[in-house]
């Protein structure tokens, strides 16, 4: 049940209300940004939203079940704080967002909760951008509970594994950029497959602070060729930490990391090749 003041309520139930809708983004680095439909930019509770050139929603629907109340909010990318580059940096991926209506005339009167979430798919082009965002029933859509694989389920070095990742990062520094996906590396002259799954993490220059991760490795040119690409681009000089990858295969827990205590697979379980064999008479 939404709660709003007797103002609110009364204007509300007035014959001409000027109502305005707003929303707030909390991203996972913690910057917040504020908008709003409105023509002007406004000032609720102490916080100023943002209108610039506005943003449309879709309608939105509430359900009486545990059906997840999804909507989509669309705007132009010229509103400060939401570039292209920020949103193909995935930024704003799994960003919490709270959406509510507003009294433009006097935005004392309190607000009028709509929705809160968090943002799933985004898009963008021609200048503008959309923004799928998932009501809080989503989580309950989530398969929750563990599989029986021949590989581990664990990821390298968290709490299931076990190994210490820090003890076998290794700092480095771009040498030459061939595009966004690929650079060559000035120091490294170690395991190059073992770098495979891995993560390049960018400590300096524009993509300082992101991590990406190594789809593939050329020894013979000291490159390596990263998944989805960095996010900004990269420059001769940044500075970077390899961090090794893990194909989750048994043989390489125990080979490569000495691990195999830990590990959080079933190497033995039969494949379907077992189902589908036919037994000799």
């Amino acid at each position: 049940m939404k709660e709003i003041s007797l103002d609110l309520k009364a204007h509300m139930e007035g014959e001409v209300t000027s109502l305005a809708t707003c929303w707030e983004v909390i991203r996972r680095d913690g910057v917040t940004l504020r908008f709003t439909d409105h023509d002007r930019d406004m000032t609720v509770a102490g916080a100023v939203y943002q209108a610039g050139q506005g943003y449309s929603r879709s309608a939105m629907k509430t359900s009486a079940g545990v059906a997840a109340d999804d909507m989509e909010v669309s705007g132009s990318l010229s509103l400060d704080g939401l570039p292209a580059e920020a949103l193909e940096a995935g930024l704003f991926d799994h960003a919490e967002i709270r959406l509510f209506l507003v009294n433009w005339q006097a935005p004392e009167q309190g607000t009028i909760p709509l929705r809160k979430g968090w943002i799933g798919e985004v898009r963008w082009e021609d200048g503008r951008f959309a923004a799928e965002l998932r009501g809080l029933s989503d989580a309950l859509r989530r398969q929750v509970g563990a599989l029986y694989t021949p590989e581990c389920r664990a990821d390298l070095g968290d709490g299931k594994c076990g190994v210490n990742v820090a003890a076998l990062e290794v700092a480095d520094r771009v040498l030459s950029v061939r595009d966004r996906q690929g650079l060559g590396l000035e120091i490294f002259s170690g395991d190059w497959n073992g770098l495979i799954g891995g993560l390049v993490t960018f400590t300096s220059g524009l993509n300082a602070g992101r991590s990406v991760e190594i789809e593939g490795v050329d020894p013979a040119s000291g490159e390596i060729f990263l998944f989805t690409g960095a996010p900004f681009e990269m420059a001769p000089g940044d500075e970077v930490l390899l961090t090794p990858g893990c194909d989750k295969r048994f043989e390489t827990c125990r080979n490569r990391f000495s691990n195999s205590l830990n590990f959080q697979g079933f190497p033995h379980i039969p494949g379907t090749d077992a189902l589908l064999e036919v037994v000799d008479d």
